[in-house]
């Protein structure tokens, strides 16, 4: 049987090498079968609307490009790493926490006529500013870096689209990949944010977590109204976070070295671009992709699945669990 479109991705090209010469982490293939055999008769019931559906009823499809643009830019660290607290801000009667916490003190601002869609503000946003956007149970993690992130981003929306980020979208092919016109390739390239590429072993390793997160959020929010589709969405790949690794480990999917099981146990951060890390993302990324393909296998064509989905199986069962995950201090998830 071919393989599905997912494999043709560079993401998934470039990640396929990091396995070959993993010395951290394994992927059982047994293990796969084994959980695709029941969890291919699962409802997957394709997902829609916004991704801050408890937060706001947008039905603007600019404006819900420009806000979800936001979200995916600030889309990171949101626990304290010295005192494991989560950020977490009020809104609309109740508190949020995690990256609902972002979405919270987003939408907080917003409604108070903050213009945080638009590049000109960005680009000249202080540390005292974006404080107050995300005032909460403690200092949003890594305050400094999100300002530096948001100038850089705010300077391209307002040299090159107007400052508004659905302009760039409707600049792109509507796809990922489209000979460099596509989302994917121009998000990477035109904002350093979302360049999110490795080395191991001297080898480049692209993860693209957060680019290829926004474009599905996207699509799940406007295809629905016709208003936006990606149209290589077979070619998305899983999101390389710290919740679906748990899930494989859990379900005996992927296993780790003693020295790396030991380290994420007892809390030891894991530095950004180590082989630890840099392997525990491209098996994440390997082996939801197997998954997909073998759980696929068992599914009628007409309920095939795209990785995504089965991305977000994985990530919605264990997001809240006590498992611990790997803790790496990083901008890209």
């Amino acid at each position: 049987m071919p393989e599905s479109p997912v494999w043709t991705s560079p993401v998934l090209r470039s990640v396929r090498e990091v396995v070959d010469r993993s010395r951290h982490v394994r992927t059982s293939v047994e293990g796969i079968e084994q959980v695709a055999s029941w969890m291919a008769f699962e409802e997957f019931a394709f997902p829609s609307g916004p991704v801050d559906g408890a937060f706001s009823d947008r039905i603007d499809p600019a404006e819900i490009i420009d806000v979800s643009f936001f979200y995916a830019v600030m889309n990171f660290a949101f626990t304290d790493f010295d005192s494991g607290v989560k950020f977490a801000a009020d809104y609309g009667g109740r508190t949020w926490s995690d990256s609902e916490g972002m979405f919270a003190g987003v939408n907080r601002a917003l409604d108070e006529g903050v213009p945080l869609t638009d590049g000109a503000y960005l680009a000249e946003i202080n540390r005292a500013e974006l404080g107050r956007v995300f005032s909460g149970n403690i200092e949003i993690p890594m305050l400094d870096e999100r300002v530096e992130i948001l100038n850089a981003t705010g300077e391209v929306l307002a040299e090159r689209y107007d400052g508004s980020a659905h302009r760039f979208v409707a600049d792109c092919a509507p796809a990922m990949y489209a000979d460099g016109n596509g989302l994917l390739e121009r998000l990477v390239a035109e904002f350093p944010r979302f360049n999110d590429v490795s080395t191991h072993e001297g080898h480049e390793v692209q993860l693209h977590k957060l680019a290829q997160l926004w474009l599905w959020q996207l699509h799940m929010a406007l295809a629905s109204q016709g208003a936006f589709a990606v149209t290589d969405l077979d070619r998305m790949t899983a999101f390389a976070d710290y919740i679906v690794p748990v899930a494989l480990r859990l379900m005996g999917i992927l296993s780790y070295s003693e020295e790396l099981e030991a380290a994420i146990n007892h809390g030891a951060l894991i530095p950004a671009d180590s082989p630890e890390e840099v392997e525990i993302r491209a098996h994440t990324l390997y082996a939801t992709a197997l998954l997909t393909d073998a759980i696929n296998r068992i599914r009628p064509p007409s309920l095939a699945l795209v990785v995504p989905q089965v991305d977000f199986r994985l990530w919605n069962a264990y997001h809240a669990t006590f498992w611990p995950h790997h803790l790496t201090r990083t901008i890209m998830y």
